[in-house]
């Protein structure tokens, strides 16, 4: 295309191979000619912007240094990888990013060679690299495993627990900190750069490792007094005492957008002797693209824009998003009760309370990357009498199952969940969609559990939620916009446990948990087309169950249909197993569940993936025409 950029360098890059036969001279034009393609790559399909172009020349310097795909390299969080994507034989594809049937927005290992491991959820990256280091060292193999954490990812505690175990990785593990906030160091430059090449080279390390062996030879007291004044006089120079406590010898910190004091650091590093290495490197965020750099939370994340201007493509106006309307009726709340409060891990702008935030400062709480930390925290705040909000997405909360039915459940404390992003999700893929969490909620004790059809729903569960007081309560709500729907001026605190009936008929029943109930009804004006009357019922409530009202539509209906946007496990199966222990199926009552299907689904637009999950209004026709077909009575599982 005529817009593109021209690179002629990076035009004869196709694998990292051909960057290592490159001359060093040539590693800033090649790094330049990257983050130029980056950024034209990015305007067309949307995606992360920001983290990418920080790590423009960190991604030459390892490819160039390491022998990869035979040194793992594991990115943490994976939509760092975007450069790293165009270098590893991916270039051809990098505008089919995110897009159905297109490239992975995170490292996937499907997707290439060069993907040691799929990171999409953060900090797994050192327990990964840890994993390839010790089975290279166990199989003899000389290759390391090299972690890229950052954007964040060191917030959270796993990355702490796979560091206090490293230490039997010996040198072939290295942790490449991607500092891109300035949240450890302050700026740096040809100073501290020259610290770090000095204390990784081998001048430095030979004669370190001979006044080690001398220091063993002394007196125990003595030994040990000797290796901690050579920790804490490095560690003052160069802010390392904490990794080395943890057992890692620190390089740094680093200018990461120098690319030539990058590749002779990794050099250094890659040759040391030492035991594992942690290289810290300080980047900024969105560089080289100026909007990006003056906005780095704006762009963090970006949906199409124009290169020259940075102005990002509008969506046309619609009806407001699900995220908007949980942020607007968590200020309600918090306006009218002084005890609620409002937790997130590390996503104020994704689940809308950085507005909440800005209104209540001291009652918002951002923990960082740490779901499970968020979830204890709560529930300590509930014990103590406080109303929390947990904002956290659904396939994130899964990190704190544990959290969930340990401090929560059993202790019945009246935590509240708000999990967005439940379903699919679209562009994010299946990393990110809200599947689960129906199965894995719904089978704990004392919670409550629903589900919002629409946005005004949502407006009453987020009141229902606050003035429940009795124990765990949680709400699942899709990404994306809600149906137009007016809201509520005063939230009404909906009954526990009770669903309604949304339009009536007598022959066929669609039983819908969540944002299906549009195209349930849809299904339903279908269907009374071709003569059928059907009732379609919103539950509401995927635990407790409305007993009742699923007990008078199995009863008094010829086939019933259950739908809802999660896995098997979810209001389907619960419904099932009401009807088989009270009898309900004995008498020939055909049941059908519809839910997602049992795989994962890629990225596509959110309509596609429905279409392929099988969940949208003909499908639901075809299901109840076929249940109607069949001659067999019971229940017959429906997949797409």
């Amino acid at each position: 295309m005529s817009d593109r950029p021209k690179t002629p360098l990076l035009d004869t890059v196709t694998v990292p191979a051909d960057i290592r036969a490159l001359d060093r001279s040539q590693l800033v034009q090649l790094a330049e000619e990257l983050r130029q393609e980056t950024i034209s790559a990015v305007s067309v399909t949307g995606g992360h912007l920001g983290a990418g172009l920080g790590v423009v020349e960190l991604t030459v310097a390892i490819h160039y240094v390491f022998e990869t795909p035979l040194d793992k390299l594991v990115w943490d969080v994976g939509h760092q990888a975007y450069p790293h994507k165009i270098v590893t034989g991916r270039r051809d594809r990098i505008r089919t990013l995110r897009q159905g049937g297109g490239l992975s927005g995170f490292t996937k290992r499907t997707e290439s060679e060069y993907d040691a491991f799929g990171a999409a959820h953060s900090s797994t990256s050192i327990s990964a690299a840890l994993g390839f280091a010790i089975a290279n060292k166990l199989s003899g193999d000389p290759h390391h495993g090299i972690a890229v954490i950052g954007d964040g990812a060191m917030s959270a505690g796993m990355a702490y627990e796979a560091m206090n175990n490293a230490a039997a990785a010996g040198n072939r593990l290295i942790v490449i900190l991607n500092d891109n906030d300035m949240s450890i160091a302050p700026p740096v430059g040809s100073l501290r750069n020259a610290l770090a090449r000095l204390v990784s080279s081998g001048k430095y390390l030979a004669p370190r490792r001979l006044a080690q062996k001398l220091a063993r030879a002394m007196p125990e007291p003595l030994h040990v007094a000797a290796h901690r004044m050579e920790q804490y006089a490095r560690g003052m120079f160069t802010g390392g005492t904490l990794f080395d406590e943890l057992g890692f010898y620190y390089v740094g910190p680093i200018d990461g957008h120098d690319v030539n004091a990058l590749v002779e650091v990794l050099e250094n590093v890659r040759d040391a002797e030492e035991g594992p290495m942690l290289v810290h490197v300080v980047t900024n965020k969105g560089k080289g693209y100026a909007p990006a750099e003056n906005a780095a939370d704006k762009y963090h994340g970006v949906v199409k824009f124009d290169v020259v201007s940075g102005v990002q493509a509008k969506a046309a106006a619609g009806a407001p998003s699900y995220t908007g309307v949980f942020a607007k009726a968590m200020l309600a709340e918090m306006e009218r009760d002084e005890k609620v409060v409002a937790i997130t891990a590390a996503m104020p702008s994704g689940t809308g309370l950085d507005k909440v935030q800005e209104k209540f400062p001291d009652r918002t709480f951002d923990v960082g990357i740490a779901e499970q930390h968020a979830v204890t925290f709560a529930a300590g705040l509930a014990a103590e009498g406080y109303r929390p909000f947990c904002a956290i997405y659904s396939t994130f909360l899964q990190r704190a199952y544990d959290q969930v039915v340990h401090d929560v459940a059993i202790q019945n404390l009246p935590v509240r969940f708000a999990m967005d992003r439940a379903g699919l999700v679209g562009a994010d893929g299946a990393t990110h969609a809200g599947s689960f969490d129906l199965a894995y909620l719904c089978t704990l004790p004392n919670f409550v559990v629903m589900a919002a059809a629409d946005e005004a729903e949502l407006v009453n569960m987020v009141h229902t939620m606050a003035v429940h007081n009795s124990g765990p309560i949680a709400v699942r709500y899709p990404r994306g916009e809600g149906r137009g729907i007016e809201l509520p001026q005063v939230p009404q605190a909906l009954e526990i446990g009770k669903g309604r009936i949304v339009r009536q008929g007598t022959k066929v029943a669609i039983l819908s948990l969540g944002t299906r109930l549009e195209e349930a009804e849809k299904a339903a004006e279908q269907l009374e087309a071709k003569g059928l009357s059907t009732t379609v019922a919103d539950l509401r409530f995927a635990k407790p169950l409305d007993e009742a009202l699923i007990r008078k539509l199995l009863t008094t209906h010829e086939v019933a249909v259950t739908i809802e946007e999660a896995s098997i496990g979810g209001i389907g199966a619960h419904v099932l197993t009401m009807a088989s222990d009270e009898g309900l199926l004995d008498g020939g009552l055909k049941i059908r569940t519809m839910r997602l299907p049992d795989r994962f689904i890629d990225q596509d637009k959110p309509e596609k993936q429905y279409d392929e999950a099988g969940l949208n209004a003909p499908q639901i026709v075809e299901t109840v025409l076929k249940a109607l077909r069949s001659n067999s009575a019971g229940i017959e599982e429906v997949r797409a």
